[in-house]
């Protein structure tokens, strides 16, 4: 424990927690991990298949949703080998490089997603506000450069509040309080003046996140302005059935996020517990809900899946 508590501000090293007081059962507790991971990797990857092969789905809103998949596994996926070392008692050890570049991608993928349900939203909107328009609107060339600026926007926000970590002696504790690295966790450490960072990602969150979510609020607003002008009560549900697997992302999204801001923010001295639950609700359950959630509510991605499976199993038979 020596080690672990070492004041040298030239020290690289940093260590990783698991989840305090169950040491003796992380083996076991490794094992749901296991399992959402798994689940969460193999949905998002069957929505990029069938949305890349199926040619009926190369329409702008399967385009968004094979970008959500993306920005899920770019979340999540960074995290899972340190967790795993954590929880198999392989090491807690991590580079203080490695850390940032752990962070850089959690935070980034993580305003990404943000920005990619903005996008899902709009579509939405077009979709339902200006049917006759849409294929003009949201063409192929739109819809790449609006990935492309949601990612470029993400990753730019973030270089300059990492690049400060590199100027911070870190004299206390080596500890992080999670099996991942967090800008949050990590600034924590420091012994030196955190102003800048903890305001300019106080600034970051409220800008970016507040773009996104009032982007997604006003487009809800058009969207059933124009839902109540349908005469049908068939017509009414069938446009907001369409709506719904992209609701359910937004407030599957959103609120471990906003969750997990106000833990970190008001609650600093509750239990680890509460830290480390909110911090993996927050990284595993949009990755592992999404795929389901848009695999049951959208009839084209279910067709696909089920298609998916049976020719798989035909084929398995043949051979």
């Amino acid at each position: 424990m020596a080690t672990f508590n070492s004041s040298n501000t030239l020290s690289s090293t940093f260590y990783l927690s698991g989840i305090p007081g169950y040491e003796e059962f992380h083996h076991w507790i490794s094992i749901p991990f296991c399992l959402l991971y798994l689940v969460g990797i193999m949905g998002n990857c069957t929505i990029l298949h069938i949305v890349r092969t199926d040619p009926r789905l190369h329409q702008p809103m399967y385009y968004f949703l094979a970008m959500l998949s993306l920005t899920d596994m770019g979340m999540s996926m960074p995290t899972m080998i340190s967790l795993f070392r954590v929880l198999w008692s392989i090491s807690r050890e991590i580079q203080f490089s490695t850390c940032v570049v752990q962070m850089f991608f959690i935070h980034t993928f993580s305003f990404t997603e943000s920005s990619v349900l903005l996008a899902m939203a709009f579509d939405r909107y077009v979709a339902i506000c200006h049917p006759l328009r849409y294929a003009t609107i949201l063409t192929p060339r739109l819809i790449m450069k609006i990935g492309i600026a949601a990612l470029l926007r993400s990753a730019c926000a973030m270089i300059p509040l990492l690049a400060r970590l590199a100027f911070f002696p870190f004299c206390h504790s080596h500890i992080l309080s999670h099996s991942y690295c967090l800008h949050q966790d990590m600034i924590r450490l420091a012994c030196a003046d955190t102003k800048f960072n903890v305001i300019y990602g106080l600034v970051l969150i409220s800008v970016l996140w507040g773009m996104d979510s009032l982007g997604i609020f006003v487009s809800y607003v058009y969207i059933l302005h124009s839902i109540l002008k349908i005469a049908s009560r068939e017509g009414r549900l069938k446009a907001l059935n369409t709506c719904a697997s992209h609701i359910c992302a937004v407030l599957i999204l959103y609120v471990p996020m906003i969750g997990l801001s106000i833990v970190h923010r008001f609650a600093k001295h509750s239990s680890p517990l509460i830290h480390i639950f909110m911090a993996h609700i927050y990284l595993l359950v949009p990755p592992v809900l999404n795929p389901i959630i848009y695999s049951v509510k959208t009839k084209q991605i279910r067709q696909g899946v089920l298609y998916l499976l049976l020719h798989t199993k035909i084929s398995s038979t043949m051979m």
